[in-house]
């Protein structure tokens, strides 16, 4: 197969192009996930509030707040204080409109931190801050961070600020950011469709030519080894079942496997690692059913081909020997052969059909089973508060994005075993080399001697013959003469004839 696909040496910047095509739509639809994850945890469930540290709060709730902590530096360092005092009349009435509190008591207004220092700020402020509103906030365990959102959004109430605002905001800003990478993601799997349907076209032409000329300088010796019908399916059948697998096969090769580890490597490093166990139950699965059916199945792809010219072949033999056939009364006979080597391939076709058929349900089944032992598995994890909706929401995609990309695989492994047989087809041919072959370099012309054609101690037979039909014929057809072959009957005249038709 690698040889075969050598020819698209001349495409290589197309080949390049729809790789990282590829490389793209798999990063975008592996972040599609982290949006769907943030709109439901963040977006619904936390009202649209990112982080825990408040981006406002009272002075009062401050001083309690600090408190409970040691690091009471550390925090203040991340707020400004502001007060009607502190303010100009203008920003007074700016800061007003959005904090109605602070005509009552100053605020902490938190400076501008970059998304990491948010993070650390909240690993300080976390516990201190639950205290504030709830003194037992140990015994929460893994919810405690779930709930001081809560409470840092009872702190916006009590401030004044518009929470719905916030939450509308934030999911109308990451739902359009995650339309954005959506678009991002069909751009370019139309443009790997468009450009992997270019390279297989042009695949198929290259071969069908470098067949067409190779099979031009086959003597009788080749047609033989070969027959007819079977140089015929080679140059058709078989260069289209590769020209589907390369048009196909650049999707399924490169972005499944990209799909499935980035999937798992996802899952690791963005969801709760204690249900990684349901993916490799999922790969197992579908790695049994997969590799009993291509069991089955296999043996019977590479018969196909061979049917297939059988077929081809009885066709020819009827079509070009009709008129003998009706001549000697054998169309029953012939019926009869041609419906042999048409139920045989059916019989074939309809073994590997059923068998593939059995395939894509038993995969979908096992698919809806993770999906099912996923939320069952989740749902109690997000009871005990160890997992969040939004994170099990993203775990059931990139889980179906691991178990696609092995669908992706099986779907291509239908046509593999086909291309591959008819590859090794197609390489018998362009490997073939003719018995006779034309001298690399030849004699310089000579122009008295033009229209002059000589036979000098030629020897001849056929292939599989015991002795020579010619032998150490010599002679020389002249110019505007004419030469003939004479001889009594059964001298072979029709043997010479047939070598040198030329001068008959």
């Amino acid at each position: 197969m690698l040889k075969i696909l050598a020819n698209l040496k001349k495409k290589w910047i197309q080949v390049v192009l729809i790789i990282l095509f590829l490389c793209l739509q798999a990063w975008t639809d592996l972040t599609l996930p982290d949006f769907t994850s943030r709109i439901v945890n963040v977006g619904i469930q936390a009202g649209g509030i990112e982080y825990i540290a408040p981006s406002v709060i009272r002075k009062s709730k401050m001083d309690e707040v600090l408190s409970f902590t040691e690091k009471d530096k550390d925090i203040l360092s991340k707020y400004t204080l502001i007060s009607k005092s502190s303010l100009s009349k203008t920003e007074y009435e700016k800061e007003l409109a959005k904090y109605p509190e602070l005509k009552n008591q100053d605020l902490y207004v938190q400076k501008k931190l970059t998304k990491k220092e948010k993070e650390e700020l909240d690993e300080i402020i976390l516990m201190p801050f639950m205290k504030s509103y709830y003194p037992n906030s140990e015994s929460l365990g893994n919810l405690s961070s779930q709930v001081a959102i809560q409470f840092t959004k009872q702190e916006y109430i009590e401030i004044g600020v518009d929470t719905d605002k916030i939450q509308n905001t934030y999911i109308l800003k990451t739902g359009v950011q995650m339309i954005g990478v959506a678009l991002i993601s069909m751009s370019a799997a139309i443009l790997i469709m468009f450009l992997s349907s270019r390279a297989a076209a042009y695949l198929g032409r290259v071969l069908r030519e470098k067949v067409f000329k190779k099979v031009l300088k086959f003597t009788r010796k080749e047609f033989m080894d070969f027959s007819t019908a079977s140089l015929i399916t080679r140059n058709t059948n078989d260069i289209q079942q590769i020209q589907m697998l390369v048009a196909m096969g650049f999707r399924v090769i490169v972005y499944a496997p990209i799909m499935g580890i980035g999937g798992f490597l996802k899952v690791l490093a963005n969801s709760n690692n204690s249900m990684a166990w349901v993916i490799g139950v999922a790969i197992g699965a579908i790695i049994f059913v997969i590799s009993i059916l291509f069991g089955i199945a296999m043996p019977k792809f590479k018969k196909l081909q061979d049917l297939i010219d059988r077929l081809n072949l009885v066709s020819r033999e009827i079509l070009t020997g009709l008129p003998v056939i009706r001549a000697f009364n054998t169309e029953k006979r012939e019926e009869e052969r041609f419906d042999t080597a048409n139920k045989d391939l059916m019989k074939t076709n309809k073994f590997i059909l059923r068998a593939m058929s059995v395939m894509m349900p038993a995969l979908m089944f096992i698919m809806n089973s993770i999906m099912l032992l996923i939320i069952w598995v989740g749902g109690h994890k997000v009871d005990e508060g160890i997992l969040q909706v939004g994170d099990m929401m993203a775990f059931i995609q990139y889980t179906m994005h691991i178990v696609i990309s092995f669908l992706f695989i099986s779907m291509i492994a239908i046509f593999l075993p086909r291309a591959q047989v008819s590859a090794r087809r197609i390489n018998e041919v362009l490997d073939k080399e003719p018995s006779i072959n034309d001298k690399e370099e030849t004699k310089e012309f000579d122009e008295n001697k033009k229209g002059y054609v000589e036979f000098k101690d030629v020897s001849f037979k056929y292939p599989d013959a015991d002795t020579e039909i010619l032998e150490d014929i010599t002679f020389t057809a002249e110019p505007g003469k004419t030469t003939a072959i004479i001889g009594s009957t059964g001298s072979r005249k029709i043997y010479f004839s047939k070598f040198n038709t030329s001068f008959l």
